[in-house]
Parts: C-alpha cells; sequence; structure tokens
C-alpha cells in the first residue's frame, strides 16, 4: 500500500472515522484512548498485511521478542541481537546468494529473499526501546504498547525512527483528532505530496534515463544528472517524511522531524544535523556513544566517526557503493573535526561570502557522495566521476524540471530565512545554521485560504508525474 495510494486514503479515513467517533460517543477518555490505540493497531497491520501477510508474521515476531527479552535483565541483550540478526539474513543474504550463484554459474532467482516493508526502520525502533530500558530512561511497557509503537502505519515504511519514550508519551494521553489535527495534517500531507510526484518523480526520468546509459551522454548533461539525483533524493525522501508526518498529525500524534534544510549547511557535521536527522541522531546515541564517542581521546574519537558512518552506509544495503559513501562521510566529519580544533571555527562569526562559500562547498561535496550512493557499482561510480572531468561529448540534454526544482527550494529555503526569529530584522546577517524549516500551514476555515489550498490541490492533479516512481528509501 503506497502512501500515494487510494487505498492508504481509504484506509486512513476509515481509522480517522472510527477514532473521531470513539471520542465522541465514550466519555471516558481513558477507555477511548484505549480503544483508539486498538484501532491504530488494526489499521496498522492491515496496511502492513496488504502488502504481504508475511511482512506482518515478520513484524510480529520481532515484536514478540523484542516485549519478552526487554525486561529480562540476563538476557535483554537479546532484544538487541536478535532484531539486528534478523534485518542482516533480510537484507544481506541476497548479496551472498548472487556471489555464491556467480562462481558456480546457478540461477539465483529462486532463492533471492524478499525484505519485508519497514523493516530497517522498525528494527532500530525496536533496538532503541530495549538499549533505553538497559540504561534505565524508560520503563518495560505492555506488548499491546510496544506493538503500535514498531507498527505505527505512517512511519513504518520509511521512518521517521520516532523514539519509545516521546511515542509513549503521546500514545497514553487522550488525543482529540477532529478539525485541527486534519487541517494542519493534510496541508502537510499535501506539502510532501507535491515534492514527491511533482518535483521528486520528474527529476527521476532524467536521473535514471542518464544513470541508465552514462556513456551515451555529454559531460554536462551527466554533471546535471548528478546535480539533479541530489535534489531529487531531498525532495522525495523529505516529502515522504512530510507525508508521514502529515498523516500522523490527522490521528493526533506528532512525528519528528527528519530535514530541516539540508542543503543550507555550512559543514558535514551541521549536514548531519539537518539530513535524516531522525537516522543520525540514533547512530550518535546508540552506534557512536557505545563505541565510546569522543571519551576515549580524538585518535578514537575519530575512528569513531568513520566507523558510525561506514555502518550508517553499511544499513543502507550490501553493496560496496553504500560503504563507500559511508566512509567519504564519516573521513569528512573526521576532518571537520580536526579542523574546527585546528582553527577555532566554532567561535568565529562568518560572514556573508565565507558562508555562501561553505554552504557550496558542503553541497558540492555532498552531491559528489550521492555519486556513490546512486551508482549501480563502484566501477560505474569511478566512470561518471571520470567522464564528468574529461569534459567527453556525447548527448547534449538541458533537463528544464531541474531548474524548477532548484528555484522551488531557492524560494523556499529564502521564505524559511525569512520567517526564522532571529532573520526578521537582518535576514542576510543572521547566522543561517539557526534557521529553520517551516510549513507554509494555512487558515483553511478563510476563504482564500481554502481557494490557495485547492489551487495547490490542482497544481498536483495536473502537474503529477504518473509513471509510479517509488519511494527511494522504500527499498532500504
Amino acid at each position: 500500500m503506497s502512501m500515494t495510494s487510494i487505498n492508504l486514503f481509504a484506509l486512513l479515513a476509515v481509522i480517522f472515522s472510527a477514532i473521531y467517533g470513539c471520542n465522541h460517543v465514550i466519555k471516558d477518555q481513558r477507555l477511548s484512548n484505549a480503544i483508539s490505540k486498538i484501532i491504530l493497531l488494526i489499521g496498522s497491520y492491515i496496511f502492513i498485511a496488504y502488502a504481504d501477510i508475511r511482512f506482518a508474521i515478520v513484524l510480529f515476531i520481532i515484536t514478540f521478542s523484542t516485549w519478552f527479552f526487554a525486561s529480562k535483565t540476563k538476557w535483554n541483550f537479546m532484544g538487541v541481537l536478535l532484531p539486528i540478526l534478523a534485518l542482516a539474513y533480510f537484507k544481506y543474504a541476497n548479496f551472498f546468494i548472487e556471489s555464491f550463484a556467480k562462481i558456480f554459474s546457478i540461477d539465483h532467482k529462486f532463492l533471492e529473499i524478499m525484505l519485508p516493508i519497514g523493516m530497517s526502520f522498525y528494527t532500530f525502533s525496536a533496538i532503541s526501546y530495549v538499549i533505553d530500558i538497559r540504561r534505565k530512561k524508560i520503563t518495560p511497557r505492555k506488548f499491546k504498547d510496544i506493538a503500535l509503537y514498531l507498527a505505527f502505519f505512517p512511519k513504518i515504511i520509511s521512518g521517521p525512527i520516532q523514539r519509545a519514550d516521546d511515542f509513549f508519551n503521546q500514545s497514553d494521553r487522550y488525543r482529540k483528532i477532529g478539525y485541527d489535527t486534519f487541517s494542519c495534517g493534510i496541508q502537510i500531507f499535501v506539502f510532501g505530496l507535491f515534492k514527491k510526484i511533482v518535483l521528486a518523480d520528474r527529476l527521476s526520468v532524467f536521473v535514471n534515463q542518464v544513470y541508465d546509459t552514462p556513456a551515451a551522454f555529454s559531460s554536462s548533461t551527466l554533471l546535471l544528472a548528478v546535480f539533479a539525483y541530489s535534489l531529487q533524493i531531498y525532495l522525495d525522501f523529505s516529502g515522504y517524511s512530510d507525508m508521514a508526518i502529515g498523516i500522523a498529525k490527522i490521528l493526533g500524534f506528532n512525528l519528528p522531524r527528519n530535514f530541516n534544510l539540508p542543503y543550507l549547511s555550512h559543514n558535514v557535521t551541521e549536514f548531519w544535523k539537518r539530513w535524516h536527522i531522525t537516522l543520525s541522531s540514533w547512530l550518535l546515541d546508540y552506534l557512536y556513544i557505545s563505541f565510546g564517542g569522543n571519551r576515549k581521546g580524538k585518535i578514537r574519537t575519530y575512528l569513531n566517526l568513520i566507523a558510525t558512518m561506514t555502518i550508517g552506509g553499511l544499513w543502507h544495503g550490501a553493496n560496496y557503493t553504500y560503504i563507500v559513501w559511508g566512509l567519504l562521510h564519516g573521513f569528512a566529519l573526521a576532518i571537520h573535526k580536526i579542523w574546527m580544533t585546528i582553527t577555532g571555527s566554532p567561535n568565529r562569526k562568518a560572514g556573508p561570502i565565507s558562508t555562501i562559500i561553505s554552504i557550496s562547498l558542503t553541497f558540492c561535496f555532498t552531491t559528489f557522495c550521492w555519486i556513490f550512493f546512486r551508482a549501480e557499482s563502484i566501477p560505474e561510480a569511478f566512470a561518471i566521476i571520470h567522464r564528468i572531468g574529461s569534459w567527453a561529448p556525447g548527448i547534449e540534454h538541458t533537463y528544464m524540471w531541474f531548474f524548477v526544482s532548484a528555484i522551488i527550494i531557492i524560494i523556499a529555503s529564502f521564505y524559511a530565512i525569512v520567517k526564522s526569529k532571529k532573520g526578521k530584522n537582518s535576514p542576510i546577517k543572521m547566522n543561517m545554521s539557526a534557521v529553520e524549516a517551516i510549513y507554509p500551514l494555512l487558515n483553511l476555515k478563510k476563504f482564500w485560504h481554502l481557494v490557495l489550498f485547492f489551487m495547490e490541490i490542482g497544481l498536483i492533479l495536473c502537474l503529477a508525474y504518473t509513471g509510479g516512481s517509488p519511494f527511494i528509501y522504500g527499498k532500504y
């Protein structure tokens, strides 16, 4: 069940109506909330089972093991180990099967294992739940609470990765859903939908065409495709996150922000505070700190950064390209930390020119790393880099949707700068790291605001790419 399908809208309508009716019919708020959570749990498993009943079975097994071992003091490490082993099996078994099949020249298609939807994300949630209990940050919960936490359908496919204490604090209290939650949530959802099916999906047409046959295109077109992918993956993934946040908001839940204008980052450290925020914070809290963080000397700190990002790259899949992508970011983080130590740059006030230069360099580095992330293999990635650097002739293709997308992102970023609290008086002189992304929400009770909202929907219907491009992070 896709986040853009009619089936999802139908399921959401049923869940919303059931909870709304429950809130108004049952006066006891505790009872109403308990029934609402059951409705959400059933709806979430329907969402998963619609894709494949086996996916729901795998999720149930992970949920049971998490619940069972989390409260066992001597055995709670099994609550971490089992999800890791399950994820490793489903995510990396095909890599070894394919390698083995190539050696013996046998057909391996019948041996391929399908990755259950959302497994990478709900296993991370399960692991963090068990570790937080071990660290005494939270107390063990009932099975039904853990089941809803892991299965909550808006976030299960591609996050955001919500911490257990944040989710339970919201699920435990009475949530009165209605016009206010629907009005806010549907606007955030439509905002993400525009980013996905109007901008990201149209960029994917150009990017896929060029990356499938890079040798046929000129260096300038290849370079344009590389930058286009940088925009595509941002619009695609942040669009999904917005849609998930919007659906959760309709149902009375607040999911954590996952993107915050990442291409305005001054450096790679700031980039990872703005890009896939819930994953980077998870890696920080449960890997980097577990490795020792910055508590065991500078050399160990740099190694911990590199190791954390390498594992973060490997999490995306069993391909050497992801490992190289993670290594590049890991080394960049370590180098930036060394640079800050030498220059003391965090304490310096950056001027407009240095701000523009640092943002541009960070964006170019990030875009360069995306080549390895997008390419099918290391040789293909280096072939693309070599062809760009050689200024080779080939098919010239100036894809206008790249410029349309870039202009929209620039306008949205400028709007965020102007609306930023610290930037009201002087947007140019302000610290760009203080700028935060905002949702341009309208008051749908006002006539002209409602007209603008329906104009946005009409624009989506007119410009949407209908080729069915899947979410990039849906396969992770």
